[in-house]
């Protein structure tokens, strides 16, 4: 079953709507019309079952070196649930995942922050 369809992602308050444009056996992608944002969710089988949700984004910046040349860069964030095919419900998992996210949220996203400053 895939998500809704558009999906939309609001990134540095700019709100793109990104329309569905694959979907798989256990997988669906949505991508931006200037096809510079896509999203993705997969699940995969076996002795473990894992979930991705992902984010990957491009832009087009000017070359250091060649001023008039530009050049697409990107970036992709991801979310990833490896999860015991035993033991585990999706209500023990969501209850990992909201500490988690309880914690990369505290004080201003402050975990965030300093893991993408290198810390650890």
């Amino acid at each position: 079953m895939s998500y809704a369809d558009p999906q939309t992602i609001t990134i540095n308050a700019v709100t793109t709507s990104l329309p569905r444009t694959s979907v798989g056996e256990n997988k669906s992608s949505y991508k931006s019309s200037d096809g510079l944002i896509t999203l993705s969710a997969a699940s995969t089988y076996g002795k473990r079952t894992r979930r991705v949700l992902r984010v990957d984004h491009s832009k087009y910046v000017v070359d250091p070196l060649i001023s008039t040349l530009n050049q697409k860069v990107g970036m992709s964030c991801y979310l990833v649930f490896d999860i015991e095919n035993i033991g585990y419900s999706n209500t023990d998992v969501k209850y990992v995942f909201d500490g988690f996210n309880t914690q990369l949220h505290a004080s201003s996203d402050a975990l965030i922050t300093k893991l993408l400053g290198g810390e650890s």
